[in-house]
């Protein structure tokens, strides 16, 4: 069974979806691997380390594609490359299909078979797969960074012969993988961290990393199982939204990591909240790849607002390549790994991973939420 690994095409991607040391363990579970002539070079793997791994170098993309049992992929495919890849060729990747609705009809129609790993369910068993989790890691890090860099202020406390300074006081909204990573990395530069989320059962966690939980008392659960996180009652983002406003109007520094579902993202801090802010304060919105939780975030863009600096990156994770393909391409091939069968992979639709994880089959769109995306949107238009 052929995998191919194509060079990734969307704009700022520099991520490879399998890096040499993968390649290797799947030539050596039996798979032949290709990978398109640069397509690790962003990242800082040369093509050279993919021959010693046992790989193929291939140089036209479209006959890569073309000949792939196996296409591993890091973003969503563009209609142009689903239209090279061959009917009934799996593809694996981060497709994030409610972002992506083209590529994922693009899909059904080519009759590919697509599994997506930002769907694959938060289990034990699935957690070496998930890639949503491995680079939100990488967001909730780098963005501290991003922060620290545009703040005018320390962020530990010092004690100087001119007298001492106090500690930055840092607020996550949102402690999913994202938040965790982000209140740990606050909390190793030294500075005073709070943090909150809608599941009150996350306080324990917060407080582990070494933050100081604060929260409202919900009237509705917010948990929608999962380790996600849904919408509020409108009651509850009332009493949500005075809490925030009070607790990012004391702060030096706000990092945002809201996302309903893993996908979109609800707009927590509002233009007035911001208003409130301490000139020269730093709000970095994390979730600005699902529309942003603060109002006034341009995501892809660095704004200044009443004094406040709000900075709203995209895609991350693709600003730490080397790191995040070797995570990536790690949770790729424990996915191909768990259901390789006599040297090729093995479609098991009753499986729970494969199940929560597929997108498109047999000419279909599989996954429930997609289906009902599209269907909405056709009747929009």
């Amino acid at each position: 069974m052929k995998i191919a690994v194509p060079k990734e095409t969307r704009p700022g991607e520099c991520r490879v979806a399998l890096v040499p040391e993968s390649c290797k363990k799947l030539v050596q579970a039996g798979y032949a691997v290709a990978v398109e002539a640069g397509a690790g070079r962003t990242a800082y793997f040369a093509d050279e380390a993919y021959r010693q791994a046992g790989a193929a170098i291939e140089t036209d993309a479209g006959a890569l594609l073309g000949a792939a049992d196996f296409v591993c992929k890091v973003a969503a495919p563009t209609v142009a490359e689903v239209a090279a890849m061959r009917p009934g060729a799996f593809l694996l990747g981060a497709l994030m299909p409610l972002r992506n609705l083209e590529s994922a009809a693009a899909l059904a129609e080519r009759k590919v078979t697509a599994f997506s790993t930002d769907l694959i369910p938060r289990t034990t068993r699935a957690q070496a797969m998930d890639t949503l989790s491995s680079m939100a890691s990488i967001a909730g890090y780098k963005g501290v960074l991003l922060a620290a860099a545009a703040l005018n202020k320390y962020f530990p406390m010092l004690t100087t012969a001119a007298g001492m300074v106090f500690p930055a006081k840092v607020f996550v909204i949102g402690a999913a993988v994202a938040g965790l990573q982000a209140i740990a990395t606050a909390r190793r530069l030294g500075a005073n961290v709070f943090a909150t989320d809608v599941r009150p059962e996350v306080k324990e966690q917060i407080e582990s990393v070494g933050a100081k939980y604060v929260g409202i008392e919900l009237k509705q659960e917010a948990a929608a199982g999962g380790g996600y996180a849904k919408e509020l009652s409108e009651e509850d983002k009332l009493r949500q939204r005075e809490m925030l406003a009070d607790q990012c109007a004391a702060a030096d520094v706000v990092i945002t990591t809201a996302l309903i579902g893993g996908v979109f993202a609800p707009r927590l801090v509002t233009a007035e909240i911001v208003r409130r802010m301490q000139p020269g304060a730093v709000l970095v919105d994390l979730a600005a790849d699902g529309g942003g939780n603060c109002e006034l975030s341009q995501p892809g863009a660095t704004v200044v607002v009443d004094g406040v600096t709000i900075i709203a990156p995209l895609n991350l994770a693709a600003t730490m390549p080397t790191h995040a393909s070797l995570l990536f391409s790690r949770n790729l091939t424990n996915f191909l790994t768990a259901f390789t069968k006599d040297k090729a992979f093995v479609l098991d639709p009753n499986d729970d991973i494969q199940q929560g994880s597929l997108v498109t089959h047999d000419g279909a769109i599989a996954n429930a939420r997609v289906r009902e995306a599209m269907q909405s949107k056709g009747k929009a238009s």
